[in-house]
């Protein structure tokens, strides 16, 4: 009942931004008072499928950077991950030419993906846990490593995905039933997972714990270095399967990709009530979050409003989502 009682503003916040976008609201200018008109077309079926279709990229890397932020930790690594594990994937799969498509060159190339990133993921998690450099610095640090890995595929060029790899592009431009696009529900089985991890196992107690108080953590028996890396390695593969989803809905692997996601992600979570200092936060308040922030993303731009105000825009979204979190806080 908690839970949903500070889940009532993120709603609210919500069906304010959906009303506004389609009727519109006031304003002035130099000239005097105005009425914008709205977007006539923006509760249609196929923009709201649209909308959360482009939602499900930052969903997934929020996921992650949820449980990173609970145990006052940061990961801003997973943006550069994205464009690593993309490129990575496509390149593995170029391997196989483009004639067929191969069912186990396909699978070498979703575990290496994978596996790139949850080895970056345990590093930043031993550092994390193992040495005193903050998170911010260490994730700093891999984010440059990855972008860096990133650009040597190709000499930093795009590679494109064959159409033969069906299976792989339908990861990010399919649709179930020819209605629900595939993003989706992956999203949403990964929100369900990690939820039932954060909310409902011995292991997000854990996370709560050391985010409240990792001191008195520790003194309980909890294995504060294990759960780090476990952290930072979900954290890490989260934005690996975040990478094939923009991979393939870009059809192609961009080096140069991902830029900017991490603080996507960080606006998901903070304006769901993950709280900075940790400890508190809720995965479907993220998910919330990163609603609002799609709907921002989508309204602002089929309003023709310039992206440079758009950056503005959700600044102070992002800042009004902290001071309201030291308001509750005190």
């Amino acid at each position: 009942m908690r839970t949903f009682k500070r889940m009532i503003p993120l709603l609210a916040a919500i069906a304010v931004l959906q009303l506004v976008f389609r009727f519109g609201l006031p304003y002035v200018w130099w000239d005097g008072l105005h009425w914008w008109e709205g977007i006539g077309t923006f509760w249609g079926s196929d923009n709201q499928i649209d909308i959360a279709q482009q939602i499900s990229v930052n969903a997934i890397l929020a996921f992650g950077m949820t449980l990173t932020i609970l145990i006052g930790g940061i990961d801003l690594s997973v943006g550069a991950l994205v464009a690593l594990v993309g490129t990575t994937t496509v390149y593995i799969l170029t391997l196989g030419g483009s004639g067929h498509q191969d069912v186990w060159l396909l699978a070498g190339a979703v575990l290496a993906g994978l596996g790139a990133a949850a080895a970056l993921g345990a590093f930043n998690g031993l550092c994390a846990a193992k040495t005193k450099m903050p998170p911010f610095i260490i994730t700093l640090a891999t984010m440059l490593v990855a972008r860096g890995a990133a650009l040597r595929f190709n000499e930093g060029r795009p590679m494109h995905v064959a159409d033969c790899h069906k299976v792989f592009l339908s990861l990010g431009n399919g649709r179930l039933f020819g209605v629900v696009p595939i993003p989706v529900i992956v999203m949403a089985t990964l929100f369900v997972l990690t939820a039932i991890l954060l909310h409902r196992t011995r292991f997000g107690q854990h996370l709560y714990a050391m985010g409240g108080n990792r001191e008195a953590a520790r003194f309980t028996g909890i294995p504060l270095v294990r759960v780090e890396i476990v952290v930072y390695m979900i954290c890490s593969v989260l934005a690996g399967v975040a990478g094939m989803i923009h991979a393939s809905q870009l059809y192609s692997a961009e080096p140069a990709s991902g830029v900017g996601f991490e603080l996507n992600a960080i606006a998901a979570a903070v304006v769901g009530g993950t709280s900075f200092t940790g400890g508190r936060g809720a995965m479907v308040g993220t998910l919330l979050g990163a609603v609002i922030i799609g709907i921002l993303d989508k309204g602002l731009n089929q309003a023709g409003v310039h992206f440079s105000l758009q950056y503005i825009v959700k600044g102070l979204v992002i800042l009004a989502a902290v001071y309201l979190d030291v308001r509750r806080r005190k």
